[in-house]
């Protein structure tokens, strides 16, 4: 027999709390002289959430703790490339925004906006929400979702527990580590990667047959629009097998006091076929979710520009996501750059002045004849008749150390291996990468 739970129309709660398992960040540190870290906020297999204070602007932030070890370890380095790479493009009103990346030897932060609201299944948890609440809820997320796919992102995992809501009680998506791009569709055009929660994952996906990411987004909004108005699972079963057949064969009964428009409404978006399932743009243009609909505004990518490294920052300073490049075996260096096709290069660190080590390099270049061009901390050399390119790059890591970067093409890596190389490794500010 179902539980019947109370109705909430109003809020009123502060964030979960969670047990800490003795391993947590120490309270009240300062994260890279700009966040003071705060309570743990929550904590899953593979990251921790805490409260922070911006140094800089006194705000409230959320950052996300990796260990590289245990990232390496579970073989994550992909999950943890394309959610850095997915939320760095994204930038909507009802997504939790990155503002930036930032590592150590042995961990990767994220610095998410928070959200003070804690998460929606929070909510749910103490009861079921009206219809007109529910509608309100499910037109943000549709709005968000729309907003992804129209960017050729699949988020694959949504649920309550990843839906936060703000100060204002507005709801944010969150965690996008199972997310799929469009690059990740096969020849066939269709996703295989088997994700997601037993009970919001779509028919189509137990099916083992390929699926589109789109509409397997699509059943999971509708799982959550049934949970807020229901207050329980449309399929739920404490045998996972009897639960994958419920679902497969879409056997599900609304309560009693759903509206017949939202029952209607359900029945189109828990459509098993997905090929029949209600699409997107027919949910907008429904009566049930026209009802009191605003279309949400948001910038349009032209008006968008990601700043890697923060206001106020040194120029020629490192920015925070290229500090990731330089942690041992866990090179995510290629998400931070446009170029296409990936050259030979190295990186080390050293003690020198940048000007220092330019000067060594263009007299090694006079001495073998090569063409020189210099651009702020980066000199350009070429020869051969252009049969070969070597690009060195400095940044500043801190007051005292730069990061060299050489990146080369066609015969540039064997040059600077017998010539260049050599001369910097001798000097006595270098310092042996990780």
């Amino acid at each position: 027999m179902v539980q019947v739970m109370p109705e909430i129309r109003e809020y009123n709660g502060n964030t979960l709390s969670y047990v800490t398992d003795g391993e947590e960040e120490e309270l009240g540190c300062k994260l890279f002289k700009k966040y003071e870290l705060g309570k743990l906020l929550g904590y899953g297999a593979f990251a921790k959430v805490y409260h922070a204070r911006d140094l800089r602007t006194g705000e409230s932030v959320a950052i996300k703790v990796m260990s590289k070890q245990r990232i390496l370890k579970k073989n994550l380095t992909a999950h943890i490339k394309r959610e850095i790479s997915i939320l760095r493009q994204l930038r909507h009103p009802h997504i939790v925004r990155l503002h930036e990346v930032m590592a150590t030897k042995t961990k990767i932060y994220f610095v998410l906006e928070f959200a003070k609201g804690g998460e929606l299944f929070g909510k749910i948890a103490k009861g079921r929400f009206s219809e007109n609440l529910s509608r309100k809820y499910f037109q943000q997320l549709i709005s968000a979702v729309e907003y992804c796919h129209s960017r050729g992102v699949f988020h694959r995992d949504l649920k309550p527990e990843n839906l936060l809501l703000d100060d204002d009680w507005e709801l944010k998506i969150t965690d996008f580590g199972l997310s799929a791009v469009s690059e990740q569709i096969q020849p066939d055009g269709l996703l295989h990667t088997l994700c997601g929660t037993p009970a919001y994952v779509a028919p189509e996906i137990l099916a083992k047959k390929g699926y589109d990411g789109a509409k397997v987004d699509i059943w999971s909004c509708g799982i959550i629009l049934y949970v807020l108005n229901a207050g329980y699972l449309p399929f739920n079963d404490p045998n996972l097998m009897v639960m994958y057949r419920k679902i497969c064969k879409g056997q599900f009964r609304c309560p009693k006091w759903t509206s017949p428009e939202l029952k209607r409404f359900l029945t189109r978006i828990l459509d098993p076929n997905p090929n029949t399932r209600i699409t997107i743009q027919e949910m907008i243009n429904d009566p049930w979710f026209r009802n009191g609909y605003e279309e949400i505004k948001y910038p349009t990518d032209n008006e968008f520009e990601f700043k890697n490294s923060s206001e106020g920052e040194e120029k020629g300073f490192l920015n925070a996501f290229d500090i990731i490049s330089f942690s041992s075996r866990l090179d995510l260096s290629s998400l931070f750059s446009n170029k296409g096709n990936r050259i030979d290069g190295e990186t080390f660190i050293s003690k020198e002045p940048p000007e220092r080590i330019i000067e060594k390099i263009e007299a090694v270049a006079k001495e073998e004849e090569l063409v020189v061009a210099k651009k702020g901390l980066g000199v350009r050399l070429q020869g051969q008749n252009g049969n070969f390119m070597v690009v060195v790059e400095i940044n500043r890591l801190t007051e005292e150390l730069v990061v060299v970067e050489m990146k080369s093409r066609g015969f540039g890596r064997d040059i600077w291996i017998k010539k260049f190389k050599p001369l910097l490794n001798s000097s006595p500010g270098h310092v042996a990468g990780d």
